[in-house]
């Protein structure tokens, strides 16, 4: 039996970013004193743009005597109070609000206009980078965010890297960001073990919540974390670890430094006493090693005030903690699987017609009315559960997926999977209708139904009211149509129970008055050719309603069409013209 190996790859990332360009590049820009790059400074904020064949390189500072202190405040009071909506695109139901650093996003809202002004020109430039050393590094990052609204549906990318900065914002920012499959990878965080910097935000550990990629440096090597929750848990023990003391740090030197080491491939510690840990363990150790500048000669792997060998269990718990959150829904991987269960289903309901019933009734016949399974006598029915189940499964976590993202990126999502999730609207709810009714209960719309169909739904009428979709009669061939409104039996169910009630109808004003609404309901939906023709066969719940309810009908449209079947072929093939 073999066991499964886990493994913490930043040992491994760390020599591809600092043996690219992009690293000396930024950092070059950020240091250079060019005559031809002329600074803006306005109200605190300092930023310049170097523009060059293939990269543009936008640089973030701010005035020495600007104080970036600890205080966040809600997006929710940047709205209300100083009608700042730049970031309301990141919000979602599951996140309607988030809290950034005051002091950082204060310098957005002074600067707002010239902002506006340096976004738009540019977003339609070439490949960007935005940014920043120390505190200029967090208004990068907080700029970044901005951008993050143009990004996807094909647009290009662009790259946040920031030098020893301090955090910005708390764990909902860091979700929101995180809710795109994109976003988080636009930051990179330079950080060294040595800087007070990255460590001034952080009062108290569940105040702020890094987000991105941190590379972690040291003289000896370097390593990357992408887990949240464990570059909280190093930056928190390197502020406990103060008999290291802080100090000014040369990134520029420390760039080059880590440059060389990956081009020479020197950037591994050696040396180290690794083999009681679990293969996780050992490469984490050799994280920590790296970006606290370990070398062989600690075999006991204690560095200053900080227990090494603690640190690096909790990491390991973390890390398998955030592998198994990983494991996330994944809508096109599973489409093909999908697309197999709704073939089930068309074939389902082409067998059902061939035996003079509507897939909907014939489901309905087959569930027993004491519980909620399909009788086992009816091996076709019962073939059905299972693709109906995994499809409701499927769905119901797509609308949940889609309902996380951010604005845009939902927006974008929905237009994306609308045709699909339509069809299986259409196919696949009018099977829980049935068994809705055929289990003895009332009132499905109010009580019974899904949200996910009510927000497939709705996607579909935003959709139709986005591109204007005309309301008019379209005379089709509609042999092989599903009903357009998959609630349409659940309408028909409810009307049927009314008919139980005819004696007493004279007297129930309200119930007539519902027999009347779904006359007219039935009519229209006809006129427009929405319905499947399936209402019509012999067996129909449909034919039923209205063999009981015709004598009292009161739509002599509808009453005229239902009094000759020849009409029911003119529909079928598009034919009959609707008065």
């Amino acid at each position: 039996m073999s066991l499964t190996q886990s493994f913490s790859s930043g040992i491994v990332q760390a020599p591809f970013v600092t043996s690219s360009r992009l690293l000396r590049k930024t950092w070059g820009v950020i240091s250079s004193r060019d005559e031809d790059v002329v600074p803006h400074v306005r109200k605190g904020l300092v930023w310049k743009v170097c523009e060059e064949s293939d990269l543009t390189v936008l640089v973030f500072d701010v005035k020495n005597d600007f104080d970036l202190q600890q205080n966040l405040v809600s997006s929710t009071y940047l709205k209300e109070n100083n009608n700042f909506h730049r970031f309301e695109f990141l919000c979602t139901k599951k996140i309607p609000e988030f809290s950034v650093n005051w002091y950082a996003v204060s310098l957005f809202i002074d600067n707002l206009e010239k902002l506006d002004e340096l976004k738009s020109k540019i977003n339609s430039s070439h490949p960007l980078i935005v940014t920043g050393h120390g505190v200029g590094g967090a208004i990068a990052s907080l700029f970044t965010v901005l951008l993050l609204e143009s990004i996807g549906s094909g647009k290009k990318r662009l790259l946040c890297i920031t030098f020893g900065s301090p955090l910005i914002g708390d764990k909902k920012l860091q979700e929101a960001i995180a809710q795109s499959s994109t976003w988080s990878s636009c930051f990179l965080h330079v950080v060294s073990c040595k800087n007070s910097l990255t460590k001034k935000l952080i009062p108290h550990p569940t105040d702020y919540m890094p987000f991105g990629t941190f590379l972690f440096c040291s003289d000896t090597g370097a390593t990357c974390f992408g887990n949240p929750e464990s570059v909280l848990e190093l930056l928190v023990s390197l502020i406990n670890d103060q008999s290291q003391g802080f100090e000014v740090v040369d990134y520029g030197k420390l760039v080059e430094n880590l440059y060389r080491k990956a081009i020479c491939k020197d950037l591994i510690p050696q040396g180290l006493y690794l083999t009681d840990s679990t293969s996780l363990n050992a490469s984490i150790r050799l994280q920590l090693c790296a970006a606290l500048g370990l070398t062989s000669d600690m075999q006991q792997l204690q560095h200053q005030n900080t227990d090494i060998n603690a640190l690096a269990t909790k990491l390991e718990e973390l890390e398998k903690f955030m592998s198994q959150k990983k494991v996330k829904f994944d809508p096109s991987k599973t489409l093909n699987m999908k697309k197999i269960d709704m073939a089930n289903l068309e074939w389902y309901k082409k067998y059902c017609k061939s035996q003079g019933i509507g897939y909907y009734d014939c489901f309905k016949k087959d569930t027993k009315k004491d519980t909620s399974k399909v009788d086992t006598s009816s091996t076709v029915s019962q073939d059905v559960i299972l693709p109906q189940k995994s499809l409701r499964n499927y769905w119901s976590e797509m609308v949940e997926e889609a309902e996380r993202k951010p604005q845009t990126e939902a927006a974008a999502f929905r237009t994306r999977w609308l045709f699909a999730g339509t069809n299986y609207r259409r196919m696949v709810e009018p099977l829980y209708i049935a068994e809705y009714y055929a289990n003895g209960l009332r009132n499905y719309e109010a009580k019974g139904r899904s949200r996910h169909y009510v927000v497939l739904e709705k996607w579909l009428e935003e959709d139709k009211k986005e591109k204007g979709d005309s309301k008019g009669k379209t005379k089709k061939n509609v042999e092989l149509i599903l009903t357009f409104d998959s609630c349409f039996w659940a309408k028909l169910e409810e009307a049927l129970l009314l008919c139980g009630q005819l004696d007493d109808l004279k007297e129930n004003v309200e119930a007539k008055g519902k027999l009347l609404d779904f006359e007219n309901y039935v009519y229209e939906s006809l006129k427009k050719y929405e319905v499947s023709p399936e209402i019509f066969l012999k067996e129909s719940s449909y034919m039923t309603w209205w063999n009981k309810y015709k004598e009292s009908a009161d739509n002599h449209r509808l009453a005229s069409f239902m009094s000759n079947r020849q009409h029911f072929d003119q529909y079928t093939e598009g034919a009959y013209s609707f008065p």
